[in-house]
């Protein structure tokens, strides 16, 4: 098998551990593009992507460029004479870079495309109640997550598996795939073929802070799958009434039951022994959460850090 020359892009674990099985392989990392380092913090401590940190570690020729379409970065990468470039949870790329290799460039997609094209598919796997999911590798072109298909493997979900569980299962197996896709690429093995035409594929949009908020008046099953769908990042929250104060509560993981009681969607009942919030046809329990200002913690710690349950009330 020949052994090819390979630029890849991409910033975090996600990516890292990809670039690890590429690097690992036959096949030759000739370059690494990552995103630029950050100042954040209190300390303003300068942060690099673990993509940076493994290439660094390893050697690999890094590169960060502002602006994908620099002439010198363009140049750069030329000079290079990769004959495929290898994207990973990247940012979105222009035609005169995308187009530079013989072989094409193709991207590693965490789902079954034409299904949760975009920024969040684990997430929204997983918020949805899916049963399956898994990945995709795709030539790149100018539509976003629309390219034509090289290589699909799937996976089960579980039914108490959150977005993270998934994330870092989805993380090895799609390693695997890209490599598989660059063995079949230097083989000329892989018969690349266009995305299924869907009329109305799901979708897997960026998600914001507003949209993580948890609406109570569903069905407890909906509650529980986008309560795990969003953990443990970036995590649902509700708001809750204590005292005087307004405070938000982070909830990572519960369980619920579907019940006849007749408690309004949105209501909780709260002592030293339970913390129940009502739904449209049950309750759920939840059994980690993080109140605003605090750690992160069982229930049973949260629920004996209060004197007085009665000052406590959904906002």
């Amino acid at each position: 098998m020949k052994s090819l020359k390979i630029i890849f892009f991409g910033t975090p674990e996600f990516a890292k551990t990809c670039l690890q099985a590429i690097h690992e392989s036959p096949h030759q990392v000739v370059g690494v593009v990552t995103v630029a380092d950050k100042a954040s913090g209190r300390g303003q401590k300068i942060h690099t992507s673990a993509v940076k940190d493994y290439a660094v570690a390893n050697n690999l020729p890094v590169f960060q460029p502002e602006k994908l379409k620099n002439p010198e970065f363009l140049e750069e990468m030329k000079n290079l004479k990769a004959d495929v470039f290898v994207v990973v949870a990247f940012r979105m790329m222009p035609k005169i870079l995308f187009e530079m290799p013989d072989l094409g460039t193709f991207n590693l997609h965490a789902s079954l495309l034409p299904d949760y094209r975009g920024a969040a598919p684990i997430n929204y796997a997983v918020i949805n109640g899916e049963k399956k999911t898994g990945a995709t590798t795709f030539f790149i072109n100018e539509k976003i997550d629309e390219g034509n298909i090289l290589l699909q493997e799937e996976i089960e979900i579980s039914a108490e598996e959150n977005a993270g569980m998934l994330h870092d299962r989805l993380m090895e197996m799609g390693a695997k795939l890209v490599v598989k896709t660059l063995n079949g690429l230097a083989e000329n093995s892989i018969q690349e073929k266009p995305q299924p035409q869907v009329e109305h594929p799901k979708n897997a949009f960026k998600i914001f802070k507003e949209d993580t908020k948890i609406i109570w008046d569903q069905s407890s099953e909906v509650v529980h799958n986008f309560i795990r769908g969003m953990s443990p990042y970036p995590c649902a929250f509700t708001v809750l009434n204590i005292g005087d104060e307004t405070k938000s509560l982070k909830i990572y993981k519960g369980k619920f039951e579907i019940s006849e009681d007749k408690n309004p969607a949105g209501t909780l009942e709260i002592d030293k022994h339970q913390f129940k919030i009502f739904t449209r046809d049950g309750v759920y329990l939840p059994e980690e959460l993080q109140l605003e200002g605090k750690k992160r913690m069982s229930v049973k710690d949260f629920l004996n850090g209060f004197q007085q349950f009665d000052h406590i009330s959904m906002a």
